[in-house]
């Protein structure tokens, strides 16, 4: 029974999973957090997350392992010397402090351009803007840079000695095009012009397909970790990559995921070019594609609010869910942390037609609604796109999809089944078929198939006026 581990690298946090690389069953697990970070600057040191690695891979008590996949949170920026020394902290993809920076790349280059060149318009959260950024306000160490990685490379480097990425996770950078499968240095190009195109390329890492190997586990990293063998190490991918994987996405199917901020993504066998900047045309793990919409609020909102009420989570729910759909006319704009788009950069939440006689649950039922109406907002980006999505039942992920309430209010507003994926991390579950794709040399789509991922409980809609609920949310958002 060869055991695969795979490792979802957030912004708070280090999961591992363990997983029968046969059956897909799960092992065991681990965890351990990172330190806490508050935007607009938002930075940790990638040391912190090399600890946090091992205690978590300590944690499971498991040391046969065959094959090990890292997945990282997206965008962040890891800067190194030729040597391999970090040079900085990492900063993470919330960090805001290149807005200006992202603004004036959209300006120079225009965002048509942009999203046909590398399949995304820049904002703050890119990492080609944080270049941008580090160019400008700490030019010594950007003269310095000997290699450019993103938090899941350098975990990999850390692991192997090697240099490499994958198409998921380097299409999230700004500067490779999924249309065409290749880095893009004439765009770093336009960051420091001293530097020509080869040596901005042998900076950058190798970009593996699908089901390649990085190498194995380094001689001297595998006695630190505590693995007795030593495993291969697959080429790792960012978190909504592996997210895909983890839950089975199969192309066209509509994933919505429930966190602090909410995502809207499916796979696909076209690139997206999205010149809105909503949809994000990134690459998948698979070969295929994953348009993606995010959004900065979600499950914050209805903690908000529970705390607001003097309620917990739970009893929020029960609220929203005794009160009349549409709220007696009470809509709540989401916005409580902003949004990352131009039109809306200092976004804040809106309460609208509260009256003498509104209840706790209108307000509630509120809550739930705008989270809702915000992310089938998304979905209509994506169509805007023309990103094609099944009328299969809507896979729901994330913390939020735990909630009775988030469930049955997505399935009444989008009026289709929805589909609760079982499964804590399916982040780590997306690293773990990665791991065993990159074990057995096949695409992690097959893997997917054995494992016969995708499964959950469903939610049937009720039969409601929801084009109403989601028309007066509209109103309110537009103006």
């Amino acid at each position: 029974m060869p055991l695969v581990l795979g490792v979802d690298s957030s912004t708070r946090s280090t999961k591992v999973e363990v997983r029968d690389a046969d059956t897909g069953a799960l092992v065991a697990t681990g965890r351990s957090p990172h330190p806490t970070t508050t935007p607009p600057r938002s930075e940790q040191s990638p040391s912190t997350w090399w600890t946090a690695l091992l205690e978590a891979i300590r944690q499971t008590g498991e040391r046969e392992i065959a094959a090990i996949s890292v997945a990282g949170q997206q965008h962040g920026m890891v800067i190194t010397d030729e040597a391999g020394a970090v040079l900085r902290p990492a900063k993470l993809w919330d960090d805001t402090e290149s807005a200006p920076e992202a603004a004036q790349l959209v300006k120079q280059f225009g965002a048509e351009r942009w999203a046909s060149s590398v399949g995304v318009v820049p904002s703050a959260a890119i990492t080609v803007t944080k270049l941008a950024w580090l160019s400008r306000h700490e030019r010594a160490v950007f003269d310095r840079i000997g290699r450019i990685m993103l938090p899941h490379d350098w975990l990999t480097f850390r692991l192997t000695g090697r240099v490499v990425t994958d198409r998921g996770e380097a299409s999230g950078t700004g500067y490779w095009s999924p249309r065409q499968g290749q880095w893009r240095p004439d765009i770093l190009r336009r960051l420091d012009s001293s530097v020509g195109e080869s040596g901005w390329l042998e900076r950058l890492p190798r970009v593996l397909g699908p089901a390649e190997r990085a190498d194995w586990l380094a001689a001297p990293v595998h006695e630190l970790v505590g693995l007795r063998g030593r495993p291969i190490v697959s080429a790792g991918t960012g978190d909504n990559m592996a997210a895909s994987l983890g839950v089975g996405l199969r192309p066209h199917q509509t994933c919505m995921s429930l966190g602090t901020s909410g995502t809207v993504f499916t796979v696909s066998d076209t690139a997206v070019a999205d010149a809105s900047g909503a949809v994000a045309g990134y690459a998948d793990a698979t070969g295929n594609f994953l348009p993606l919409v995010s959004t900065d609020n979600a499950t914050n909102v209805t903690a908000t609010v529970a705390r607001l009420l003097g309620v917990d989570e739970d009893a929020l729910g029960e609220l929203a869910l005794a009160a009349e759909p549409g709220g007696g006319g009470t809509v709540m704009l989401p916005y409580f942390d902003g949004e990352r788009t131009p039109d809306r950069p200092d976004a804040t939440g809106v309460l609208h037609g509260l009256r003498s006689d509104a209840s706790r649950e209108q307000v509630a039922r509120a809550a739930f609604e705008g989270v809702i109406c915000s992310l089938l907002d998304g979905a209509d980006a994506m169509d805007a796109a023309g990103v094609r999505l099944s009328d299969t039942p809507i896979r729901l992920v994330g913390a939020g999809s735990r909630s009775i309430a988030y469930r049955q209010i997505l399935a009444d507003l989008a009026q289709r089944p929805v589909m609760t994926i079982e499964g804590d991390d399916h982040v780590a579950t997306g690293a773990c078929v990665q791991a065993t794709a990159a074990l057995a040399g096949v695409n992690p789509s097959e893997v997917i198939d054995v494992w016969e991922l995708g499964d959950g409980e469903v939610t049937e809609p009720s039969d409601l006026d929801a084009d109403a609920v989601r028309q007066a949310f509209a109103e309110v958002r537009d103006a």
